[in-house]
């Protein structure tokens, strides 16, 4: 049975429009697609909220909250949802953790002088728990960045942070690209899955608020109105076909 946070993220991607069907759609590794999904639609008060309650719900319902005295997201965009998710941690269930997140290089003025700290709210502490979020995952390069910055931070303080998991917002649920000599993408060739190469090397575990297949599926269902070539109307089984036909050519296991 699907959870009713994963509904309420259906239901407002495609009322937002984060989620969009459309020809000619190209990803930024080259691939086309028949579908995109573009969080920086969650741009007002409202769905800022929204989305950080996604992931508090998500916590809650996993039993992370226990072990998570952090809230990190990577910036840009995991800054605000490390901020929306704590306040609704505290509003929807009463559970008060710090956020913080990382500038692109160290501070070297003002309170961050004597640290020259990476991470803006100085949050850190010797033996804490972190649960990083973000909006996606594809190369999973954005996460292992921000692992060498908690590493470096950590030294610098001879301390020890412990990272418990990551949590995105949605699995696309693909393969990476796969490239010829020259650099040109392979069409209707199967890559590596990044999640759980992620999860392999590093050892952390990876949550996801939902996976694509059961958004497009929920929506699909439902009846529910998503944008499709410039309209709002309910998935047609003419998409519907083009998006199980790419998740089968691309999609993980």
């Amino acid at each position: 049975m699907m959870e009713d946070y994963k509904k309420r993220l259906a239901l407002t991607l495609a009322e937002t429009g984060a989620v969009f069907f459309d020809k000619g759609l190209i990803l930024k590794d080259g691939r086309p697609t028949p579908y995109f999904v573009n969080m920086a639609m969650f741009k007002t008060g409202r769905l800022s909220l929204e989305l950080g309650s996604f992931f508090a719900d998500m916590m809650v319902s996993r039993d992370l909250v226990k072990d998570t005295d952090i809230i990190l997201g990577p910036s840009y965009k995991g800054s605000s949802i490390a901020m929306a998710t704590t306040i609704s941690l505290w509003k929807d269930h009463g559970f008060d953790l710090a956020f913080d997140y990382d500038r692109k290089e160290a501070k070297t003025h003002g309170e961050a002088t004597a640290s020259k700290s990476v991470f803006v709210n100085q949050t850190f502490f010797d033996g804490c728990h972190i649960f990083v979020v973000d909006d996606v995952a594809t190369s999973m390069g954005t996460k292992y960045d921000l692992l060498e910055k908690i590493k470096g931070e950590a030294r610098a303080r001879e301390m020890q942070f412990h990272v418990v998991g990551i949590g995105i917002a949605i699995d696309r649920e693909q393969t990476t690209a796969v490239y010829d000599k020259a650099g040109n993408v392979i069409l209707g060739q199967k890559g590596e899955n990044a999640i759980q190469d992620f999860v392999l090397k590093s050892g952390i575990p990876v949550y996801c608020v939902a996976g694509i297949r059961e958004i497009i599926e929920y929506i699909y269902r439902e009846k529910v109105p998503v944008m499709i070539q410039g309209r709002r109307i309910p998935i047609d089984e003419e998409t519907k076909a083009e998006f199980d036909e790419y998740i089968g050519i691309y999609g993980i296991e």
